[in-house]
């Protein structure tokens, strides 16, 4: 297929959620896609992931939604929970984004990335593991594209979908500004379901907020945020000391007993808190950014990969319906800014509340408009 803008041929750098979501909508509008990703054994990395409900409405798209149900996690609102005793301080409701849609839910990572991966691997997507791009030259015809394996091709639309540190973003945009640094950081776990928990729960005690939601029938995803005035390197082998620890601030029945099971089968992962917004544009000539690439958020509204995959939604039908390129991309850019700013900028808010130990007032209500304001068409 040749779209109305010209394009025939799509690269796309990347194979993580926005990228894979790329190529399954890029393929299914008729595009001839090539996926490369420099791992070659195309892995995803992490422990659970939380899911609103607008990303159910993009696995729904793609045709993933069902056995997403068999694996994964579907819930409905959120609590906010004492810290001591554990009682309801406030109930956040989601919202369903279509019919038989939950407002939210959880899986692991790698399951979610299996299923999607499945997906790709169904459609005519030509997948290139173990190399990425070597150079990119973008000229009136295509893109010119080397590979780190000796091998090239021109394309008419190059896609960036390779994350926070995305070397395309570096050879489309080399003076963008670099991803700042949150003054928190987080810590991630995989523990057994504590009785009681049917849908996603947090604390908050003095600067530091925990939670837990559920990610299959008998395990939930833990997340503890801290702050830390600098990025420094912390040891894995601490990393089950340090987390007890931390949990420890918690007298929350619940919380006590997930400390008391933590364990190196845990899964514990530890990640600094990075930010990054692109002024606009987002593309330049035939080179378009996507996902984490473009607008990495902290996970306070745990909506990175859900703006991600929209992402690459929208780009495909603004590409595959526009009579140009230029007009295509232009458009794209201009049905996700707002949308994007939001979640990247109420993230932000939200942490710079937890650092400050701010008011929870705010932050509750943050969480609320937000989440409205997700569940709204893309």
């Amino acid at each position: 297929m040749t779209a109305a803008s010209g394009v025939k041929k799509v690269l796309i750098v990347g194979g993580g959620f926005s990228g894979m979501t790329a190529a399954i909508e890029f393929q299914r509008a008729g595009f001839q896609v090539d996926l490369v990703e420099i791992d070659p054994n195309w892995r995803s990395y992490g422990a659970g992931i939380s899911l609103h409900g607008a990303t159910m409405r993009v696995m729904q798209r793609i045709g993933i939604f069902e056995r997403y149900l068999k694996v994964g996690a579907a819930t409905h609102g959120l609590e906010m929970r004492s810290p001591v005793d554990d009682s309801i301080i406030v109930s956040i409701p989601t919202l369903s984004v279509g019919e038989g849609l939950p407002g939210g839910g959880g899986v692991l990572r790698p399951v979610l990335a299996e299923l999607m991966r499945d997906a790709v691997r169904a459609t005519d997507t030509t997948v290139r593991l173990g190399h990425t791009f070597s150079s990119m030259q973008d000229g009136p015809d295509g893109v010119r594209v080397a590979f780190t394996n000796g091998q090239s091709a021109t394309y008419g639309l190059v896609v960036g979908a390779d994350g926070l540190y995305s070397a395309v973003r570096k050879v489309a945009f080399p003076d963008a500004p670099a991803p700042r640094y949150m003054g928190q950081a987080v810590w991630r776990a995989v523990v057994p379901r504590p009785k009681g928990v049917d849908r996603p729960v947090m604390w908050i005690s003095g600067k530091l907020k925990a939670g837990l939601n559920l990610v299959s029938d008998t395990e939930v995803y833990l997340f503890l945020m801290e702050n830390r005035a600098t990025n420094d390197f912390v040891d894995p082998c601490t990393f089950v000391d340090t987390l007890s620890d931390l949990l420890g601030n918690f007298p929350s029945p619940i919380l006590s007993g997930v400390r008391a099971g933590l364990g190196a089968e845990s899964r514990i992962i530890f990640r600094p808190l990075e930010q990054f917004l692109l002024p606009r544009p987002w593309h330049r000539g035939r080179i378009v950014l996507i996902g984490d690439a473009v607008h990495a958020t902290t996970p306070h509204l745990a909506a990175g990969a859900c703006i991600g995959v929209e992402d690459a939604v929208v780009l495909a039908e603004c590409v595959a319906q526009s009579d140009s390129l230029t007009q295509a991309l232009d458009t794209f850019q201009d049905r996700r800014w707002e949308r994007c700013r939001m979640v990247v900028e109420n993230s932000g808010r939200l942490g710079e509340i937890e650092v400050a130990g701010g008011d929870q007032q705010e932050h509750a209500q943050i969480m609320q408009v937000s989440m409205k304001a997700l569940a709204e068409a893309i």
